[in-house]
């Protein structure tokens, strides 16, 4: 099992290599971070009432200081183990061009800032919520589940869920059906989404002593699982809809993403085993599962822009 303490990599002990700002921003995770704050921005914008756009800019900034906080403190948690995986080892910290303190002290730095930033200037709901999120991440998900557990993903979800609903209480000012409903896509959402890449990256895991699912429970109990939490997932991401929170407009493309989804996550659930070559249905999966996220938030803030132009009733 993969050591549970930060550990010092021979890389680190050894690190010579000049501190860029490029690396401290690749602590961020920045591709994740688009997708939270993409995810953010609609829940923003799809909550009902107005916000200044300073205060609703200042929102998504706390947001995005606060998932970068909790990701640097994640990588600087996982030196050790991001240098044993072909995929991570080039990281800032595996790769020795960063002091694991200056990490740390980067990582408390954005989520400190993150948290007074939307306290002061947006509200202490959003604020708790955002501290929460960053608990989550930072230390339930990294420090306690994903060394422990193969099901750290589908609890660790959470962690990536909280943008939407920060965003939404940002404008509104309390929790609603609607914003617990964003929650619980994203939530449902990561599992199937995740553990389509580690079917095809399960030997790093395996290597650095991860329990992810596929290394623990093997290949066929992963499928297996794919499947389970894509169905479950359909009902959610059309909830909005039929409890009235939206129109037809994100009904539909609810609808049809996610039988889409059902569609890709089939061939995958069939399969014996992953390959490394080529597109298989599982990388295809991890893919359109990102796509899918992207289109059906926008297509919520579609459906808002609709309505107050008038558009639908």
């Amino acid at each position: 099992m993969a050591s549970t303490a930060p550990q010092t990599t021979a890389n680190e002990a050894t690190a010579t290599m000049p501190t860029e700002w490029r690396d401290f921003f690749a602590l961020t995770k920045p591709r994740v971070m688009t997708l939270v704050i993409f995810t953010a921005i609609c829940g923003l914008l799809a909550a009902p009432g107005t916000i200044h756009p300073i205060i609703g800019f200042t929102a998504v900034l706390a947001i995005a200081m606060g998932a970068g906080g909790s990701a640097v403190l994640n990588m600087w948690w996982e030196a050790d183990i991001d240098a044993g995986m072909k995929r991570t080892m080039s990281r800032p910290l595996p790769g020795g061009r960063m002091r694991r303190e200056d990490a740390r002290d980067f990582g408390i730095f954005l989520s400190a800032t993150s948290l007074v930033l939307m306290g002061l200037a947006v509200g202490w709901l959003a604020a708790a919520l955002l501290l929460g999120a960053i608990i989550y991440y930072a230390v339930i998900y990294t420090m306690w589940l994903k060394p422990r557990t193969p099901q750290n993903i589908v609890i660790g979800g959470g962690a990536g869920a909280f943008p939407p609903l920060i965003g939404w209480v940002a404008v509104t000012g309390d929790i609603t059906a609607m914003p617990l409903l964003l929650f619980a896509i994203i939530f449902f959402w990561t599992p199937p989404h995740f553990w389509a890449l580690a079917l095809f990256v399960q030997t790093d895991y395996a290597k650095v002593g991860i329990p992810m699912l596929p290394v623990v429970a093997g290949e066929k109990v992963t499928r297996n699982q794919i499947m389970g939490y894509t169905v479950l997932l359909v009902p959610i991401a059309i909830a909005p809809w039929v409890i009235g929170g939206t129109s037809w407009i994100y009904g539909s493309v609810a609808v049809v993403l996610s039988a889409l989804f059902v569609l890709l996550a089939l061939p995958v659930f069939t399969r014996t085993r992953a390959e490394d070559d080529a597109m298989t249905p599982e990388k295809t999966l991890f893919k359109f599962s990102i796509l899918y996220l992207f289109i059906l938030f926008a297509a919520l803030v579609a459906d808002r822009v609709a309505f107050y132009q008038g558009w639908i009733a």
